[in-house]
């Protein structure tokens, strides 16, 4: 059974940090790459960082880059995202998901709060 169950949501200050993890189960993780997505109160849900499956190749949405970082660990089957300057308009619940080809998977979601 595919599970991707993720932990480190919650409540932030403006410029304060989390780590979300995501740890998976059911599949051969390091065959997957891995991506974290949000979805803010009445918008769609967005890309924010992406990592191939050997974790040698990452990207970011502009609106990220330099603050939040993703890395992964393919003995633990674990992908995180580190957080960094967090802005209100980081409030969002944020998905990790795993794709291969036609195979795609996701989190139930955890929700972010930046807010003083």
């Amino acid at each position: 059974q595919v599970q991707l169950v993720e932990s480190g949501g919650g409540l932030v200050q403006p410029g304060g940090s989390l780590r979300l993890s995501c740890e998976a189960s059911g599949f051969t993780f390091s065959n997957y790459a891995m991506s974290w997505y949000r979805q803010a109160p009445g918008q769609e849900r967005a890309l924010v960082a992406r990592i191939s499956s050997g974790g040698g190749s990452t990207s970011s949405a502009d609106s990220v880059k330099r603050r939040f970082t993703i890395s992964r660990d393919n003995v633990k089957n674990v992908v995180y995202l580190q957080m960094n300057s967090l802005r209100p308009e980081g409030t969002a619940v944020y998905y990790c998901n795993a794709r291969r080809e036609i195979l795609d998977y996701w989190s139930q979601g955890t929700q972010v709060t930046v807010s003083s």
